[in-house]
């Protein structure tokens, strides 16, 4: 079975982002990590190998830096790695990059992260299934899989749980508490820095054109300085924080 399991580098969530022009971050300064969501994608990706066998292949869109991603992908355990290159500027248009990597490679099942840390959009999944016209099971929380097929479970509204059938190809995205990612091991760290990343260039009439645009990037607004309510003890500290929560910050 061929696995391919999509990768984006994103910026750390617990660092400071600092904004590049009015449309993006500034990547250049910031800790970037793999997507948090495309971890657990990694890990079961790795685990439908080791059930099923096959191959798994890490696939990731953007810059040449983006290939950390890919190493981080490698070093976890993935059998290879490939690196898009187009220019794409919205989720359909990276989906339809995508999708010309993933018949290039000659997938059964392609796994995601539900979404990315950085814009939250959680959009390329679903569209990447379009664009094949492939079946696709998103917000995956238990998965059953085998060589023709398998059964999918994802939470719905209310605290219930869906179980879906599926047979291949299928494209997957993967929720929180799917699995718990694999540390990557010295030996896998020593190896991913050796292995060849394959290079997939898609040109633009393959992409298409874009149907969102981002119009501008805005920071929130600095948070106030704390206040402490001290010098006064507990009954009276509990009534001067009442009287500034209903008087001053006007919450109660």
């Amino acid at each position: 079975m061929q696995v391919v399991v999509l990768v984006k580098q994103v910026a750390d969530t617990a660092a400071r982002i600092k904004l590049q022009g009015e449309r993006d971050i500034d990547r250049q300064s910031a800790s970037l990590i793999v997507n948090p969501y495309d971890e657990m994608a990694i890990e079961e990706a790795l685990r439908i190998r080791e059930k099923v066998g096959g191959t798994v292949v890490a696939v990731t869109l953007g810059e040449a830096k983006a290939e950390e991603a890919l190493r981080t992908a490698l070093a976890m355990g993935v059998d290879e790695a490939a690196r898009v290159t187009a220019q794409t500027s919205d989720p359909l248009t990276t989906a339809r990059a995508l999708a010309r990597a993933v018949q290039e490679l000659g997938a059964d099942v392609v796994v995601a992260g539900r979404s990315a840390a950085d814009d939250e959009q959680g959009q390329v999944g679903a569209l990447l299934a379009t664009v094949l016209d492939w079946p696709c099971v998103t917000e995956v929380t238990k998965l059953e899989i085998g060589p023709e097929g398998g059964t999918a479970e994802r939470e719905v509204e209310g605290g219930g749980v869906q179980v879906l059938e599926f047979s291949l190809p299928i494209v997957l995205t993967a929720q929180e508490g799917l699995n718990t990612p694999r540390y990557a091991s010295l030996p896998g760290i020593m190896k991913a820095k050796r292995k060849e990343i394959r290079q997939i260039a898609v040109d633009a009439s393959a992409v298409g054109e874009p149907v969102l645009e981002t119009v501008a990037l805005e920071l929130p607004p600095e948070r106030s300085q704390g206040r402490m309510i001290a010098d006064l003890g507990p009954v009276e500290a509990a009534k001067e924080l009442v009287r500034v929560l209903h008087e001053e910050a006007k919450l109660i």
